[in-house]
């Protein structure tokens, strides 16, 4: 962990190529003062950035065409090509073929963070129906990640007014209930107490747990969920494991400035509970974490957008930040790690 780059390597994989993954690219890196702290390497190629640049009509920005890493410039956007055949673009539009080279771009990418050729990815948004057209085992990129990297991976919504994970993510509502359990709500408030230690450098995080129920059940009136299961969690994991957690808090009042100002994080229970709030309050600058991870992963919590995608529309922001956010991330995470191993270090050498 001690012979790190310079700079940061940030490996971006391209997304859905009739999305606005390109384009939110090139506009987050028109502003060359992002080279000061990291070094961008898109996978892509370069005739697909070429059609980008001229259907946005994007003349003051160019990639640095790579095919090998020894090609790198610290000082340019990089674009590493992935592919020299010609692709069919029809911007806005779903695509079978599309989706073949957005989960292709993704494989490359995820081969270099392996191979330590880039130190955290960041990822532009994709189709999901379009690659599971040609990988039908493929869910999203938080587990696919999962299933190539070390660790359980915990998806987190990053933003500076807040940081959110949920217990159950994409499932029906009336499956959730029966998700719920108090291991499983345990097992996240270590993963997230962690995180914000190791990763956000908090010493001691406070987290608020958000109740299933309207007013979080109202003493049992209105559901058992609370008294039976989150309850109990958030008691354990005080006693056994330390953690302070708090709640459970009605989901309707909780999210004011002032209890968003006196928790570092929230779990709340499924996908739509946490993500109504954070994206009315975030969503141009929010950022998808997936944390729990040996490696560092973000993208922007905004989607393919088909309906601007080719009109010079979009807003970079919620990338840039990505982009800002997995570059924080990784040099907390250096730095704990590095104090970690000397403590240890100095542990032994008493004994």
């Amino acid at each position: 962990m001690e012979n790190f780059r310079k700079k940061i390597r940030v490996g971006i994989s391209v997304g859905d190529l009739n999305g606005i993954g390109m384009e939110v690219i090139i506009k987050t890196f028109l502003d060359k003062r992002m080279m000061d702290f990291c070094t961008p390497i898109v996978f892509a190629s370069s005739k697909v950035a070429s059609f980008h640049r001229k259907v946005l009509e994007i003349k003051n920005f160019s990639f640095n065409i790579i095919n090998s890493f020894k090609n790198i410039n610290d000082k340019q956007v990089n674009l590493i090509n992935c592919w020299d055949e010609d692709v069919v673009l029809n911007i806005g539009e779903s695509s079978e073929e599309v989706g073949k080279y957005a989960y292709l771009s993704l494989e490359k990418a995820k081969e270099s963070l392996k191979n330590n050729e880039i130190d955290v990815l960041v990822t532009a948004p994709i189709n999901k129906s379009s690659i599971q057209k040609n990988k039908e085992d493929f869910i999203g990129h938080t587990e696919y990640l999962e299933q190539n990297f070390e660790g359980k991976s915990l998806m987190m919504m990053i933003s500076s007014n807040m940081k959110i994970a949920f217990v159950t993510s994409h499932v029906p509502l009336v499956e959730v209930p029966k998700l719920l359990t108090k291991t499983k709500i345990s097992e996240n408030l270590k993963m997230i107490n962690e995180t914000l230690i190791q990763d956000f450098g908090i010493r001691k995080p406070k987290i608020a747990v958000i109740g299933l129920n309207p007013h979080a059940g109202e003493e049992g009136m209105l559901g058992k969920e609370e008294e039976e299961i989150i309850i109990p969690a958030i008691q354990e994991t005080k006693e056994k494991e330390n953690i302070l957690s708090f709640g459970p808090f009605p989901a309707d009042s909780f999210f004011t400035p002032s209890n968003l100002k006196k928790y570092d994080a929230i779990l709340s229970m499924y996908h739509d509970q946490g993500l109504t709030p954070f994206k009315t309050l975030s969503f141009s600058e929010g950022v998808n974490y997936t944390a729990g991870l040996n490696i560092v992963r973000t993208s922007p919590v905004h989607g393919t957008a088909f309906d601007i995608a080719g009109k010079n529309k979009a807003e970079e922001q919620s990338f840039r930040e990505s982009v800002y956010l997995a570059c924080d991330i990784i040099k907390k995470r250096r730095e704990y790690l590095h104090l970690r191993k000397n403590s240890l270090k100095s542990k032994k050498s008493e004994d």
